[in-house]
């Protein structure tokens, strides 16, 4: 049976995240006193990037996951797993549930509450929304209401120690007014609100991913690692997108806690797909 983000988006209300700090600091010891200190940031994969195989066998597939040494795991979707069902699953495996993609409907009236309830009984602070549609960027007017939708929504989500967020699709680098419109919005929400940057889908929308990372200090506190060019069959790592830049911002002024690795392409086999990316990320982390 074949899936669509938006069929997934149906399965659930909200996912888990207990990363709300990431892993201790460090400074090189050549560093110098003024630079910005690096931290060591863990990698979690969106399940997306391997949706038909947790489909049929999710136990197996986090198990997998977590042998390839991912410590965390980013939910499109539950497959019919009640929130204290999936959390046993992740704890089986040592993992940790780095986040939700959702629909804003999930976010608003009275799907919030129940949005709440799932995330808080897998402890997860991070509920970001998978795309809203090329609706909104309309015009300057449209951005901004929808950047006010977002502060209501965060504005409710503070007390409970839970965020919202925004997952970048190519769309959203398109100009108005002489700016993209992911700036336009990003400028208009509060600071909590996640920019959740996807460094594929950022270059293939015309979108400058290391200039948008810069723009925005510590906003980016997850972070979609997606390749962009090279061949058919390129994981991260492969391609066109340079990596040790994302990877030196989100590490000094992105206030990143967390990596998700995204793989969308359709060359190869996806479970091997996945694990080579883990494998060139930790490569170029050195």
């Amino acid at each position: 049976m074949s899936f669509t983000r938006r069929d997934l988006l149906k399965y659930g209300a909200a996912a888990a995240a207990v990363a709300t700090g990431g892993l201790p600091a460090w400074r090189p010891a050549s560093a110098r006193a003024d630079q910005p200190e690096k931290k060591q940031i863990p990698i979690g994969l969106q399940l997306y990037s391997i949706r038909h195989q947790a489909q049929q066998d999710l136990p197996g597939v986090l198990k997998a996951v977590a042998e390839m040494g991912y410590e965390g795991v980013e939910f499109a979707g539950y497959y019919g797993r009640s929130a204290k069902e999936m959390k046993q699953l992740l704890d089986d495996q040592g993992l940790i549930c780095c986040g939700t993609h959702i629909g804003l409907n999930a976010l608003t009236g009275d799907a919030l509450k129940a949005t709440v309830e799932y995330n808080q009984t897998l402890e997860n602070p991070y509920l970001i929304v998978a795309g809203m549609g090329r609706g909104y960027t309309e015009s300057r007017e449209t951005v901004l209401e929808m950047a006010d939708r977002y502060n209501q929504i965060a504005e409710q989500l503070e007390p409970l120690d839970m965020q919202t967020g925004y997952h970048a699709h190519g769309y959203d680098f398109q100009q108005i007014e002489g700016e993209t419109a992911w700036d336009l919005f990003f400028e208009h929400t509060r600071p909590d609100v996640i920019m959740q940057l996807d460094i594929g889908n950022c270059i293939g929308g015309g979108g400058d991913p290391y200039a948008t990372l810069r723009r925005f200090p510590g906003r980016s506190v997850t972070v979609h690692l997606k390749e962009h060019g090279g061949p058919p069959e390129a994981v991260v790592g492969e391609g066109d997108v340079d990596w040790k830049q994302v990877l030196e911002i989100c590490e000094t002024v992105g206030g990143t806690k967390w990596y998700i690795v995204e793989h969308e392409r359709s060359a190869g086999d996806p479970m091997d797909n996945v694990r080579r990316c883990l494998e060139n990320l930790q490569a170029l982390r050195g």
